[in-house]
């Protein structure tokens, strides 16, 4: 019997390109999880079954047992001893599900995850899901090495199979346990004591990274520069004179003094002496050389600095051009090719370019020279393009990008660009002056390259010893600038200089600190702190300066480091690193207060902030909804803190009260044009009264306080009692056809009247213009649904006779089934028992599906 190979990759689109270069085309493919590529083919010599399918980026990812979890029972100081687990990343997809069953029978599994230190993470995580053995690696794991996914590529890495490298994969584990550990404990802490005080700060969270942190710490620096820099008055001058009809302004070596006596003296001297000298004239040949290959870094500075595009976007441009097959692999600290490096057939593909193929054809006509000797981080070639491209094909954005990649790799096969530089230096009035002239005389890679073209300047003949007469010396005042904020591309150098993040996260830190409201992108992609950002920085510094300065980041990258490479084991370094940063965790509570003081002298109070809303349940006064990010309501007499849902709008729920606890309802409207709107008691939200509650949904799909620790997070349709009219049991009327939900009437939706799904994003439309619909506590005795009640328009009734008021079961009368509508839905939304739940979620018991009857006139499908 034929050996079965299963082959995953991190991708679906590398799997198909995989599969079929290795088949030639001549392979089946069956959908699953991801799609499974199937084929039959040699594999070391031998007649074998290929299976190739994909994961979808990491399969697990780091997190806290659910212990751990709630921001309130959990002092954040135990987070550093706390055990880790490592959850799903994907649970709808059941990647690891998918794994296992396709590994089954299987004798081989070939890994074909990117080669990086992540990407040997994710072979190990295959590994784990596909039950293999660790201990086989050598015999039946193994790992294939490449750089781009081009036919060449797949063939040679197929040739070359090697063992997995497990301490890469412990390395990468070692970074998620720490910064989870360190970053979560700080960021709850910090989140719920300024959150807690202030109302304007602005984001959701007050995070701590160790490497978004020092990040910020850099814009920050540069900023205070800006903001102390004292100007200083200067003057200049530069004697105009005219040369063969060359108007020429001589550059004056002292360049500019800071005494206006002294300036104006000198000034004078030249007016008296009315001409200037050639004292000496000089020539010299000079090169720019052309460009070594183009690394991640280099990449994200000049699409930002050039290109306009963000490092965050940026990388997820070249990704895609990446598993299209078009460049190479993105991800690389590499600027210098390898030996057996074949530029001609890269070349070769890019010579019908209409912009650049010229080019490329005199190269390979006159022959190319290799790229000038870079630096061989050991991990991919710098990135290169792979295969031809249009703009139609990819697109705006992409294809600037891709064009660039492509104008730079042929600037570095072409020959260096050289020039005549020629000085001539004068004097009068014993004072120095000079200028500078240059002549290209070889382009070189700067006509593929235009924008590093040597600037041209001509100059006139000139003799040592002549004089030529000033026409004017006018005396120029000017005044010291600042700095200018930091862009990008010099955040990006100084993040590579110090060690913070990896050719692969750098977009990641950049990206964080804009989302928290900690930097703002302003124009020429400059990074302006915020008040906010600027507070935390100034903060640490008073409190442990490591903790925003690059040091203590880049000693624990020189530790990981070492566990790739073997020599120390990973658990040690964990420990280590934990220990010093819990030392410093309880040292920044204790001195909390001088981070505070700063944040008074910044921001306003929850007392100052936000305006009267809702009455609180426990002192009867009105509660203050602070709607800058995160919204909360907050009790001044009781000095409370409700979170409340993100992404959305607040206002009082007709004064209407919980039941449980006497806190005025509020109504949450989502955002978008078919928003849901649905009533939560404050207090409820953030302390379920009940247990059991589902809080995935509340997490994920509002955006609300479970984020933040605050409670579960259940709003009143999830919440299942028996006597409140706002609850899903009440308001509650049939099963979700999409999931495992319930359709829940929205109280606020007239005219346009209309039922939600309280988990996913299914809405079913009512009868439009009706002044009226209500749940009416009855069940149908066919489905268990609930009975709703419809008080019809006049004009716009379907009863008979003019009647408006009529009572029924959405999906057993033909009425009123007939006047209803599904919007985002994927399948049929039939009639018959058991399909639906009655009340939902109240109505244990039932099963969704084997109903008693179906009939096809009474189904519905999805718009």
């Amino acid at each position: 019997m034929a050996p079965r190979v299963l082959m995953v990759a991190e991708k679906p689109s590398i799997a198909l390109s995989i599969a079929s270069e290795l088949s030639n085309g001549r392979m089946s493919t069956r959908r699953g999880s991801t799609d499974v590529h199937e084929f039959d083919g040699l594999f070391q010599g031998y007649h074998a079954h290929f299976r190739v399918t994909s994961v979808i980026g990491h399969v697990f990812s780091v997190d806290f047992p659910s212990k751990y979890q709630n921001w309130e029972a959990t002092d954040p100081v135990d987070l550093f001893h706390a055990p880790i687990v490592k959850l799903e990343s994907n649970p709808k997809v059941h990647i690891c599900r998918h794994l296992s069953q396709e590994a089954r029978g299987c004798t081989y599994l070939v890994l074909w995850l990117d080669c990086d230190r992540e990407g040997e993470n994710i072979c190990h995580e295959v590994i784990q899901c596909t039950g293999f053995s660790e201990n086989e690696t050598g015999d039946r794991i193994l790992r294939a090495r490449f750089s781009s996914v081009t036919e060449k590529d797949i063939l040679v890495a197929m040739e070359n199979l090697v063992k997995p490298n497990k301490d890469e994969a412990l390395a990468v584990d070692a970074r998620q346990e720490i910064d989870l550990k360190v970053g979560v404990a700080f960021t709850r802490f910090q989140t719920r004591y300024f959150q807690g005080k202030y109302g304007n700060l602005d984001s959701r969270v007050i995070s701590y990274g160790p490497c978004q942190t020092p990040t910020l710490g850099f814009c920050v620096q540069r900023s205070m520069q800006i903001m102390t820099f004292k100007p200083e008055i200067f003057w200049s001058f530069s004697p105009s004179v005219m040369k063969d009809g060359y108007d020429l302004h001589l550059e004056w070596d002292r360049n500019k003094v800071f005494d206006h006596d002294v300036a104006a003296m000198f000034q004078k001297l030249v007016l008296d002496h009315n001409y200037v000298e050639v004292t000496g004239m000089s020539k010299k040949e000079e090169t720019k050389g052309r460009p070594c290959g183009l690394n991640t870094v280099n990449l994200l500075k000049v699409a930002s600095s050039a290109l306009g595009l963000g490092p965050h976007t940026s990388m997820q441009l070249a990704e895609r051009l990446y598993t299209q097959g078009f460049i190479s692999y993105p991800r690389t600290e590499s600027t210098a090719y390898p030996a057996s490096f074949d530029f001609k057939s890269v070349l070769v593909a890019q010579q019908a370019n209409p912009f650049w193929g010229n080019h490329v054809r005199i190269l390979l006509a006159q022959g190319f020279h290799k790229p000038r000797i870079g630096s061989d981080a050991g991990d991919h070639p710098p990135i290169t393009p792979m295969r031809a491209a249009t703009e139609e094909m990819l697109g705006n954005d992409t294809w600037r990008l891709y064009q660039y990649i492509c104008q730079h790799f042929i600037g570095t096969v072409s020959p260096d660009c050289k020039y005549t530089r020629t000085k001539v230096e004068f004097i009068a009035g014993g004072e120095l002056f000079h200028c500078v002239g240059q002549h290209v005389s070889t382009k070189g890679f700067t006509s593929i390259m235009p924008w590093m073209a040597v600037d041209e300047k001509n100059l006139p003949e000139f003799t040592k010893g002549e004089k030529i007469k000033i026409l004017k010396v006018d005396l120029q005042e000017g005044r010291t600038a600042p700095p200018d904020y930091l862009s990008e591309s010099e955040l990006i150098s100084l993040m590579e200089k110090h060690g913070i993040g990896t050719d692969a996260s750098i977009s990641v830190h950049i990206n964080n600190i804009c989302e928290r409201n900690y930097v703002q992108v302003n124009s020429g992609r400059r990074l302006v702190p915020t008040a906010l950002g600027t507070t935390l920085i100034r903060g640490y510094q008073c409190i442990d300066v490591d903790l925003c300065l690059p040091d203590i980041r880049s000693f624990i990258e020189h530790q990981i480091t070492l566990i790739a490479k073997g020599k120390v084991k990973h658990v040690h370094v964990v420990q280590h690193v934990l220990q010093q940063f819990k030392q410093k965790f309880s040292y920044f509570i204790k001195k909390i207060e001088n981070m505070d003081a700063l944040f008074e002298a910044q921001f306003s109070t929850l007392a100052e902030s936000g305006r009267l809303l809702s009455k609180c349940g426990k002192c009867t006064r009105y509660m203050k909804f602070i709607s800058t990010q995160p919204a909360r309501l907050y009790c001044i007499s009781c000095e409370e803190v409700y979170h409340l849902p993100q992404n959305g709008s607040i206002k009082l729920y007709k004064e209407l009260t919980c039941p449980l606890d006497g806190f005025e309802l509020v109504l949450f409207s989502m955002s978008g044009s078919d928003g849901k709107s649905f009533p939560l008691c404050p207090y409820c939200y953030n302390c379920p009264p009940f247990e059991g509650i589902d809080t995935l949904f509340g997490a994920m799909k509002l955006g609300n306080s479970a984020k933040l620790g605050k409670g579960a997070g259940m709003p009143c349709f999830l919440c299942p009692h028996p006597t409140c009219r706002h609850s899903v049991i009440t308001q509650g009327v049939c099963a979700c056809p999409e999931c495992s939900g319930t359709l829940v009437l929205d109280p606020v939706s007239s005219p346009k009247w209309r039922l939600y799904c309280n988990t996913c994003n299914c809405m079913v439309s009512l009868p439009q213009g009706a002044h009226r619909i209500s749940t009416t506590g009855k069940k149908c005795p066919d489905c268990d649904s609930s009975i709703i009640e419809v008080d019809f328009n006049k004009k716009t009734t379907p009863l008979p006779d003019g009647a408006t008021l009529y009572s029924g079961c959405i999906l057993c009368d033909e009425l009123l089934h007939s006047l209803i509508e599904m919007k985002h839905g994927k399948s049929f939304f039939r009639r018959g028992r058991g399909r639906g739940r009655g009340r939902g979620r109240g109505g244990r018991g039932r099963t969704r599906g084997g109903s008693k009857h179906e009939d096809p006139k009474m189904s519905f499908r999805d718009f």
